[in-house]
This record gives C-alpha cells, structure tokens and sequence, in this order.
C-alpha cells in the first residue's frame, strides 16, 4: 500500500493540489488534522480515499482512526492531546493499547521520522505552516506484509529545486506560532 501523509493544512489546499499530478499510484491519502474539512475537499477532488481526524484548530471529526494495512495496524492522530512537542512516550502508549505497529500525526509542523520500542513514528510536517523548512513537507509511507517504509519529501524538491530548503533552531523559534 502507498500512502500519501499530509497534515496541518489549516485551510490552504493549493500545495497538495500542486504534488498531486506528481504523485504516482497512491492507495490512500492519511490527513493528521487541523482542518478536517480539508480532508473531506481533498477526497471530492482528487477521487481517492482520505482518511483524516480532528486536529485542536478542529471541531468534528474522529479523535483517532485506525489504518488496516498488511503490515499491521497504523493508528492516525493528530497528537495534541499526547503531548508531542515534548517527547513521544504518550503516543506510543496509545498505539501500544491498540495494538498498532506505526503512528502517523501531526500537531508540531516538523517533520519526523523515528522508531521506539518496534513502533514507527512518522510526522509529515506541514505543506501550509511549516517550522522546519521553508516550503513544506509531507511523507510517503509505503507497506508490504514484512515492510514499512517512509519518507519526507520536501515541497521544494519535488517542484524543481533540487536542494532541500533549510531550516534551523533559530528559525524554528521564530515559528512557532501554535500554542495548544
């Protein structure tokens, strides 16, 4: 299965619109919250399955969901309410209790890619708001029965500039705008 992973849209659609045509062969979009409504757009237009939960810039939808693949169960969050900004211990209690193998969310706008205690952890980062680059990031998840794989793809690659954009702890302080 390959799954695009985006998240913390907060509205603005045109960047996923614009990495859309150059995408190939994706199985399911996994939207990690702020602005749920995105998600439901995103599936009316592009035609392909979204599955999406609430983000805190969110009042409806899922608190979490559940992805069935063949290399086991994903869990989808969003994060805030586990604390993600500081470590990712609460998240993988919560996958543990649902007997995930991976974790997609979002919530810090910062790219992540990382593995404790046999759990992946991936974080797309942002398209829209994004405090790790300059112009954005999502991620690619591919699964098979013994595989998991993922990758960051950042905006500015895929659309031309070869080099990855910079970010940086000063830059990220700057940022950080999202206080919940």
């Amino acid at each position: 299965m390959k799954i695009l992973v985006i998240g913390d849209t907060h509205g603005k659609l045109n960047k996923v619109m614009d990495i859309w045509p150059k995408l190939k062969e994706i199985d399911l979009i996994a939207h990690t919250g702020d602005h749920y409504s995105d998600a439901q757009t995103l599936e009316q237009r592009l035609g392909v399955r979204v599955v999406s939960v609430r983000g805190n810039c969110d009042s409806s939808g899922p608190e979490q969901q559940i992805i069935e693949t063949e290399y086991g169960r994903i869990l989808l969050t969003h994060g805030h309410r586990d604390n993600v900004k500081y470590d990712l211990n609460m998240l993988r209690y919560r996958a543990l209790e649902a007997d995930c193998r991976a974790v997609l969310f979002g919530h810090t706008h910062t790219s992540l890619i990382t593995e404790a205690d046999g759990i992946r952890f991936v974080n797309p980062g942002s398209l829209t708001l994004p405090r790790d680059t300059d112009s954005g990031s999502y991620a690619i998840v591919r699964t098979a029965e013994d595989r998991f794989d993922a990758s960051i793809v950042y905006y500015s690659t895929v659309m031309g500039n070869k080099k990855p954009p910079e970010g940086g702890f000063l830059k990220s302080i700057l940022n950080y705008s999202d206080r919940f």
